[in-house]
């Protein structure tokens, strides 16, 4: 029996200003951003399956994401692209092959949304 299990607990995402980042992602999410900011660099996002941890101990402009590490998942990519405009966030690609597209977070990590 092997023991480590197929399935992905966590990612970190560097961020600067973790107060901003907290609020901004929160935002996007529809989330409350009421949560603790813990040992004063790690907020964990209430996400739904794989958690997102906010990091500003492991920010550093060459530790960004520079490609998508994962993706977050929309019913419909034209609904999400659109608000995702509306929400003035800096998107990098238009919606390609009717499945994705990627955009910035206020930090420059590039990330995907995708249709599943």
């Amino acid at each position: 029996m092997n023991p480590i299990s197929n399935q992905i607990g966590t990612v970190f995402l560097p961020v600067s200003d973790i107060e901003r980042a907290r609020d901004w992602y929160c935002g996007l999410f529809g989330l409350a951003a009421d949560g603790e900011i813990l040992h004063g660099h790690l907020y964990v996002l209430p996400m739904q399956g794989t958690s997102l941890v906010l990091d500003s101990k492991i920010y550093a402009k060459e530790t960004t994401f520079r490609v998508p590490a994962f993706h977050f998942n929309a019913g419909n990519i034209a609904e999400a692209y659109a608000f995702m405009k509306e929400q003035n966030v800096e998107l990098i690609t238009g919606i390609e092959h009717d499945h994705w597209f990627n955009f910035k977070d206020p930090d420059g990590n590039v990330l995907m949304v995708c249709q599943c």
